[in-house]
């Protein structure tokens, strides 16, 4: 009978946790037009000095965070690793360098999950090459991606658009974020087709018709239909009608392993250089017996988590989150490796609270999980110790990022500091404004329902817009 009752009480108390709330009369008036249900959102309001919910209400419920979870990531990333850490690839040889310039061996790469690499930094790789006396290599670019254990595919297939850049998967080896972009320019009855950074790994086939007319509807872009086998090669099929009026088309897709581009890019580089090439790309380990040449450095970590925080970048997101995994376990580094170093890093703070689940560090998943309270108590952390410095990483209202469009006539322009998570059944946003008083307030609102692409931005919007018109 004992055990019964308690089992009861229990019960209850976690009943009252996950329906607990109060909200001020003026705002619930507000927020009761809005037709959701009230058990599918949670909000938290809260002044940024103060441990007292202004409103609360299922705080402690465990919602799909969709992009918010990044507020995780980004957090975790500055905590642990600090505003001016730097991604470091570094640069290995094999054999020796001959007074003619002729290194005999493989110059090998070992990646360390960077994710601003791009096409310009080979400029610089270049030339520290050449620095070297380097003017041939006669073995093989060996580039060592083993640092993360991820699958060996392009996209994660979260959803129909597989092949959009939201959708790349991380890799070791990161490059220009996994995107390739081909140009498609209408010259009279004919069409230049080209490649931006000349990457060979993927077969392009043109049936696509130039024909006259105004550049609209069925004449103003190719369709685009990409076809990618067990080894992660694609085939881009480019077909339909494009007016000769149409300017440059530019299509970007995922489609192409990153450490093929990568090769691609720096073995046309090389060549543009002046430095000649006869070997082939290997994948391995660097050997123990390689002698170091020099190191690439990424910008610092505080322009990456600007960059996630205010575009909401999936895949820099990705690679954060791995690149996390490396600070408490060894290589290679999976996503359950990252995920409990998230964790281990926000518990030393006692940021979480309530269920915790993080699935990749982006937010392109169902399986992740956060309460508002946890989301609170990472904001209200990031700004009594780095303040503005941290604030101005998020979207700003009207500004930039993913709220420059949703505040542009609002009395929040410019008076909200946030970050945005939306996927199908979830509209979510959490971070601070400016209150009519002055008062910096700390607002979180999930909601996860049906509905939510329809309804759950107003229901955010009332709230944030009564903090800055009230409180």
């Amino acid at each position: 009978m004992m055990k019964r009752i308690t089992t009861l009480i229990v019960l209850i108390f976690i009943t009252f946790l996950s329906a607990e709330g109060f909200i001020p009369d003026d705002l619930s008036y507000k927020l009761e037009k809005i037709p959701l249900n009230k058990n599918s959102y949670s909000i938290l309001v809260k002044e940024v000095n103060s441990d007292t919910p202004i409103v609360a209400w299922n705080s402690y419920k465990p919602r799909t965070p969709a992009s918010v979870i990044k507020l995780l990531t980004v957090y975790s990333g500055l905590l642990g690793l600090g505003y001016d850490y730097r991604w470091e690839t570094k640069f290995y040889y094999t054999g020796y360098i001959d007074s003619r310039g002729r290194l005999k061996g493989d110059l090998i790469i070992k990646a360390s999950g960077d994710p601003t690499l791009k096409t310009k930094d080979l400029d610089e790789i270049v030339n520290d090459i050449k620095s070297f006396g380097i003017k041939t290599i006669l073995g093989n670019i060996v580039i060592d991606r083993t640092l993360f254990s991820v699958p060996m595919k392009n996209s994660s297939g979260f959803d129909k658009n597989r092949y959009s850049p939201y959708n790349a998967m991380p890799d070791a080896m990161m490059f220009n974020k996994r995107q390739s972009t081909l140009c498609v320019t209408p010259r009279g009855r004919s069409l230049k087709i080209s490649r931006i950074d000349h990457d060979k790994s993927y077969r392009i086939v043109n049936n696509l018709k130039v024909v006259n007319g105004s550049c609209r509807r069925g004449r103003s872009w190719p369709r685009v239909r990409i076809i990618t086998d067990k080894n992660q090669r694609s085939i881009i099929t480019l077909s339909g009608r494009i007016s000769n009026r149409c300017g440059r088309r530019t299509i970007c897709k995922v489609v192409s392993m990153p450490h093929r581009s990568f090769y691609f890019a720096l073995k046309d580089k090389l060549k543009s250089e002046g430095i000649k090439f006869k070997g082939t790309l290997k994948l391995k380990k660097v050997p123990r017996k390689a002698k170091y040449l020099f190191s690439h450095y990424s910008p610092p970590l505080e322009e990456v988590i600007s960059t996630i925080a205010k575009h909401s970048d999936n895949l820099m997101a990705r690679q954060l989150f791995l690149t996390l995994g490396t600070q408490f376990y060894s290589p290679p580094i999976n996503t359950l490796k990252a995920s409990r170093a998230v964790k281990r890093i926000l518990n030393r703070y006692n940021i979480l609270e309530g269920t915790t689940i993080i699935s990749n560090g982006s937010g392109l998943s169902r399986k992740s999980k956060v309460t508002a309270r946890t989301l609170a108590n990472l904001l209200q952390h990031g700004y009594e110790h780095y303040g503005e410095r941290w604030m101005n990483t998020l979207s700003i209202a009207g500004v930039d990022g993913t709220i420059r469009r949703r505040f542009q006539n609002s009395i929040v322009y410019g008076r909200a500091w946030m970050k945005t998570g939306t996927i199908k059944g979830v509209a979510n946003i959490a971070g601070y404004v400016e209150g009519a008083s002055g008062q910096i307030y700390i607002v979180v609102v999930l909601v996860n329902d049906r509905r939510s692409a329809i309804y759950g931005r107003r229901l955010a919007n009332t709230i944030i817009e009564w903090v800055a018109d009230t409180l």
